[in-house]
């Protein structure tokens, strides 16, 4: 699941966006919530944007960008494509994040 919310100052906008694991509390693992946090510095070192702030606890990633929602909405969902196929890859199960699926359609 993600959130989206946004806070314009002047003319810079800020906006906060969160990923939720799909099952259990995988980011207890330290290593892999270390893992996710790279990701999410290099992402935003790539991209050009603002990395303001980053929190982790047991199940979600919650980011706070230099950036408008739009362009957050954009950054979380290549962060949760890139994650996701690391995790899949490396622990052979998965996604790490994502909407439980409705019932009926599997």
């Amino acid at each position: 699941m993600l959130r989206a919310a946004r806070l314009q100052l002047g003319m810079a906008e800020i906006s906060t966006v969160r990923l939720r694991a799909l099952f259990g509390r995988p980011l207890a693992d330290a290593e892999l919530s270390e893992a996710v946090q790279v990701a999410a510095t290099q992402l935003a070192q790539r991209s050009g944007i603002v990395l303001h702030g980053m929190t982790t606890d047991a199940a979600s990633i919650t980011l706070t960008l230099g950036c408008d929602k739009l362009t957050a909405l954009g950054f979380l969902t290549e962060l949760r494509a890139t994650t996701n196929a690391w995790y899949e890859a490396k622990f052979e199960a998965g996604p790490l994040w994502g909407n439980m699926p409705e019932e009926g359609n599997t």
